[in-house]
């Protein structure tokens, strides 16, 4: 069954000093809603990205290594600093177990501070098969305020001792993570452009977001479609009718136990939502209507293709699979929309 594709997106509006130069505002209204500024709207200054440096390309790069990294098991030694040692332990306070205090299997990387202070320096030189007992003390400001401050006795066990080796940045290493690149040179310009899109990619949508929710504050829906609102309500509360059926549970309880909210609170949750998702498409259809916004089917394929890519699809017939291409066109035009709104808005900067 394919999905009803809802679209939602969020920002902040403030406006103070007057940045780029002042294009004639424009509104529109027709009998059912009023929008009293799209074009022209004022938006705080979203600040461009900062220049990517060769060390922001070589923390990324690093971070590439660490996620390759592979644990090389040791047996012919006792336990080192920066070592993951696998370890059972039993913590005790006044000779008695307490709540969280005990695990099996637990792989700790020592001097990493994951523990009260003496924990993990007392691993070090133990050999796998070793159990012993450490004494320690918990913190006077440990976070759990029952255990802060006392004396807790530790059984040790050491089961396993693991060394993480990360690969070298080379040729071949290169060529296992990167389609594009062969050499270390080409992988870090490659990494730097990456790091370039990413920035820019957080920039235009912030600004997007800015000016939709912009917009969206300055307009009234006068006229709801009823008629629309209590299907889109009835699809959505029939999705959690199916899923409160599936776990043989009646859907109040359902609604009770997983959102925390009675089912009055939860259909009011529904109506408006779908009441926020069906003014976003009113505004979408005013605009695009008004500034002659009409895609060609070229420009909608283009929009799918970013859409497939973006949503995670293999390619344009697997989101079509999944989604209405009603819904689809909806989304497409709302975000040329978006993009038209974002030309024809005023930056503006804070004192």
């Amino acid at each position: 069954m394919k999905k009803k594709l809802v679209i939602m997106l969020t920002g902040v509006f403030a406006a103070s000093m007057l940045l780029a130069g002042c294009e004639a505002s424009k509104g529109l209204e027709t009998d059912d809603l009023k929008i009293t500024q799209y074009k022209g709207v004022e938006v705080d200054e979203v600040e461009k990205p900062d220049e990517v440096t060769d060390e922001d390309v070589d923390a990324s790069i690093q971070a590439t290594l660490q996620t390759n990294a592979t644990t090389t098991e040791v047996t012919d030694r006792p336990v080192q600093e920066g070592d993951t040692a696998t370890i059972d332990f039993t913590g005790k306070i006044d000779g008695a177990e307490f709540e969280g205090g005990s695990s099996t299997d637990y792989p700790l990387v020592i001097g990493s501070g994951s523990f009260i202070e003496g924990f993990e320096d007392s691993i070090v030189g133990h050999n796998i098969g070793d159990t012993f007992d450490w004494n320690g003390k918990f913190p006077d400001d440990y976070s759990n305020a029952d255990y802060a401050g006392k004396d807790v006795t530790f059984t040790i066990t050491v089961k396993g001792i693991g060394v993480e080796e990360v690969p070298e940045l080379t040729d071949d290493f290169v060529q296992t993570v990167s389609e594009e690149s062969k050499t270390v040179d080409e992988y870090k310009e490659e990494v730097k452009k990456q790091l370039e899109d990413e920035a820019e990619t957080t920039y235009n949508d912030t600004l997007r977001q800015e000016v939709w929710q912009t917009v969206l504050d300055n307009t009234e829906v006068k006229n709801y479609p009823e008629d629309e609102v209590t299907e889109m309500s009835d699809s959505l509360k029939s999705q959690y009718e199916s899923a409160a059926e599936y776990y043989g549970t009646p859907v109040e309880d359902f609604i009770e136990t997983q959102m925390g909210m009675t089912m009055d609170e939860f259909e009011e949750q529904v109506d408006t939502a779908v009441r926020s998702s069906i003014k976003e498409t009113m505004i979408t259809d005013a605009i695009a209507k008004e500034e002659k916004i009409s895609p060609s089917d070229d420009e909608y394929n283009k929009q799918f293709e970013e859409m497939a890519e973006s949503y995670g699809y293999e390619d344009v017939d697997a989101l079509k699979e999944a989604a209405e291409e009603d819904d689809l066109k909806e989304i497409a035009l709302n975000n040329l929309v978006k993009d038209w709104l974002v030309e024809n808005c005023i930056q503006v900067a804070g004192e």
